[in-house]
C-alpha cells in the first residue's frame, strides 16, 4: 500500500496538468448529472457549475495529498514546518472559496471562526473571506433589481454607485439615492446566480466534507453541514431579514446607542433589500477610532450589553457579528452609536435552554466545576462538560476552575487553550456533532465577538470589564425567571434580596476593574475573579 501511495504522489507531482484534468473530467462527469437533477436551468448555468465543482473536488483532493505527503515523516513535523504546511494549504483552499463564490465563502467564513477547533493559521487566512467576496457586474446588479422591483432601474433610482460599499458571499451592498424622495440608502442586491448555485454547492461541500471525514476521521463536519443547510433558505429570503431588522430595532428601544438602519418596504423584495444609508466606520477599525475620537472601551461596553441582552435576556440572537457587520459612528452631538448590519441570520431562543444557558454562564463565571457539569449535562453536552466549558469560555479548565474565567488575560493562556484544542479535535469534533443545534449558532456568535474584542483591546482575551456585563445580564435573567416560579411573597422578598446584594458586588467589582485599568491600579484586576460570587 505505501509503496502504491508513494509512487501516486510521485506521478501527482511530475504531471500535474494530466493530475488536474483526470479530476477536473471526474469532477465534471459527476458534477453535471448532480446539478441538472438539482438545478434543472440552462447550460450556460451548468457549465459554470461544473467547472466550480471541478476546482472544488481538485483543491481538496490536492491538499489532502499534501498533507499526507508532508506529514508522512513524524520526524520533520516540527511547530514551525506544521505551521507552514497549514498555511500553505489555508491559502489553497481559501482561494478556491474565493474562486467559486457562494457558499463555499459561506463554508469559508464559518472556518475562520473555529478558533477552538482549526489550527491558526485557517482562522487567520479565512478570516479575510468575512471582507474580501467576489463581486457581481454592475449589468448583473441592474438586471437583479429591475427583475426584483417591477421596474426599470432608472425609474427608480436617480443614482446609484457602481462600485459596492460592500461585498459578501451572497449579497454586495450599493449605496444609492431614490428618485424622487432624494433619499440616500444602502441597497443589497443578490447575486445574480447564487440561489442556481447554491443547490449544488450544498451537494458539492457536502460531498468534500465526507471525504474528509473518511481521510482525516478527526475532523467530523457533519455539523457543519447542518447548520449550513439548515439556514441557507433563510439567509437568501431578503424580506426575512428586513423582518427581523426591525424586531431586532423594537426590542431594544431602550438602548439609544445601537442603531439598525431604516428598511424601505417599498423597494424590497426576496433578493433585494433597499434601507437607510448609515455611515461610519468598521467596529474594529482602531484608525477610525482615533480619527473620530471614539472611545473604545465605550464601543466594547455598547457590544457586551447588546449581545448580553439577545442572548440571556431577549433570546434573540444575530449570529453573524464580523467586523463588516458591525460599525461604529459619531454623531453630530458627540454620541457613539453602533450599527448593527446583515440580519439574515438569526437564532430564536426556548425559555428553557436560554435559562440553562444562563446557569452554565453563572458556573463558568463563579468557577463552580460541579454546576457546569450539572448544566452541561442539561444542555446535551453529556461528559465533555470540561471541554465544552473550554469551547463556551474560550479558557483552559485550569483558569475556569481557578475562580472564574474573569481571569487569564495573558496570550500565553490562549496558545496553551489552542495547543489543547489541536489535541481533542476528536473530542470537539463529538461535541459539536451532539450539541443542540441552536447552541452551534452562539458559539459562533462568541468567536466572532471574541475577535472583535481582541481586535479593540490588541490582545488575544477577552476582557474581566466584559464577563461583568454578560454576568449582570446573567443575574438579571434568572432573577426574573425565579421570581416568576415563586410562590409566596416571603420568596420573592428572598429573591430580591439576592439579587439586590449580588448586584452591588458587581458594581464594585466593575468599579475595582476600572480602577484596576489605570496606573495607580496596577494589576488589581487579576484579583477580582477570586471575589465573584453570583
Amino acid at each position: 500500500m505505501r509503496p502504491l501511495l508513494l509512487k501516486t504522489i510521485h506521478y501527482v507531482r511530475k504531471n500535474k496538468a494530466k493530475s488536474a484534468l483526470i479530476v477536473s473530467l471526474a469532477s465534471l462527469v459527476v458534477g453535471t448529472p448532480i446539478y441538472v437533477y438539482n438545478a434543472k436551468i440552462n447550460p450556460v448555468i451548468v457549465a459554470t457549475a461544473c467547472a466550480r465543482t471541478g476546482r472544488a473536488v481538485g483543491t481538496v483532493a490536492k491538499a489532502g495529498v499534501l498533507y499526507k505527503y508532508k506529514t508522512w515523516d513524524s520526524e520533520y513535523c516540527t511547530k514551525e514546518y506544521m505551521s507552514e504546511v497549514h498555511r500553505g494549504t489555508a491559502e489553497l483552499i481559501c482561494e478556491m472559496c474565493s474562486a467559486n463564490g457562494g457558499l463555499f465563502i459561506k463554508v469559508g467564513q464559518h472556518i475562520g471562526a473555529l478558533d477552538y477547533l482549526l489550527p491558526k493559521e485557517y482562522v487567520e487566512t479565512f478570516k479575510v473571506l468575512h471582507n474580501e467576496a467576489p463581486q457581481s457586474p454592475l449589468v448583473s446588479v441592474r438586471r437583479v433589481l429591475s427583475d426584483e422591483l417591477g421596474q426599470p432601474f432608472e425609474e427608480v433610482f436617480s443614482s446609484f454607485d457602481e462600485q459596492p460599499l460592500g461585498s459578501a458571499s451572497l449579497a454586495q451592498v450599493h449605496r444609492a439615492v431614490l428618485k424622487g424622495s432624494g433619499k440616500e440608502v444602502a441597497v443589497k442586491v443578490q447575486h445574480a446566480t447564487v440561489q442556481e448555485h447554491s443547490k449544488v454547492d450544498t451537494v458539492t461541500i457536502e460531498f468534500l466534507a465526507k471525504c474528509v471525514d473518511k481521510i482525516f476521521p478527526e475532523f467530523q463536519f457533519d455539523w457543519l453541514m447542518d447548520t449550513i443547510k439548515r439556514n441557507l433558505p433563510k439567509e437568501l429570503d431578503f424580506v426575512q431579514e428586513a423582518q427581523n431588522a426591525e424586531h431586532l430595532s423594537r426590542l431594544f428601544t431602550d438602548s439609544p446607542f445601537l442603531k439598525v438602519p431604516k428598511i424601505y418596504w417599498d423597494y424590497t423584495s426576496r433578493r433585494v433589500l433597499t434601507m437607510e444609508y448609515c455611515k461610519g466606520g468598521m467596529v474594529d477599525d482602531l484608525a477610525y477610532h482615533r480619527k473620530h475620537k471614539i472611545d473604545t472601551s465605550k464601543v466594547l461596553g455598547y457590544l457586551s450589553k447588546i449581545f448580553s441582552q439577545m442572548v440571556f435576556i431577549r433570546g434573540y440572537i444575530h449570529c453573524d457579528p464580523h467586523p463588516g457587520n458591525v460599525m461604529v459612528q459619531k454623531t453630530e452631538d458627540g454620541r457613539t452609536l453602533l450599527i448593527l448590519l446583515d440580519h439574515g441570520l438569526y437564532q430564536t431562543l426556548t425559555d428553557d435552554f436560554r435559562i440553562n444557558y444562563c446557569k452554565l454562564w453563572q458556573a463558568l463565571l463563579t468557577g463552580n466545576s460541579e454546576k457546569i457539569k450539572k448544566q452541561a449535562h442539561r444542555l446535551g453536552v453529556g461528559d465533555h462538560y470540561g471541554l465544552f466549558a473550554c469551547m463556551v469560555a474560550s479558557r483552559t479548565w485550569e483558569d475556569i476552575t481557578e475562580g472564574g474565567i474573569a481571569d487569564a488575560n495573558s496570550k500565553l493562556d490562549v496558545e496553551r487553550l489552542q495547543s489543547e484544542a489541536m489535541r481533542q479535535i476528536p473530542q470537539i469534533s463529538q461535541v459539536l456533532n451532539y450539541v443542540p443545534r441552536q447552541l452551534l449558532l452562539i458559539l459562533k456568535t462568541n468567536d466572532l465577538l471574541r475577535g472583535i474584542e481582541c481586535s479593540l483591546l490588541q490582545r488575544n482575551t477577552q476582557g474581566a470589564g466584559t464577563f461583568l456585563n454578560m454576568a449582570r445580564y446573567c443575574l438579571s435573567a434568572l432573577t426574573t425567571h425565579r421570581l416568576a416560579k415563586a410562590s409566596s411573597f416571603t420568596r420573592q422578598l428572598a429573591i430580591y434580596y439576592t439579587y439586590t446584594i449580588s448586584l452591588l458586588r458587581l458594581k464594585f467589582l466593575k468599579l475595582i476593574y476600572w480602577f484596576s485599568l489605570t496606573k495607580l491600579g496596577g494589576n488589581l484586576q487579576r484579583y477580582i475573579p477570586s471575589h465573584l460570587s453570583i
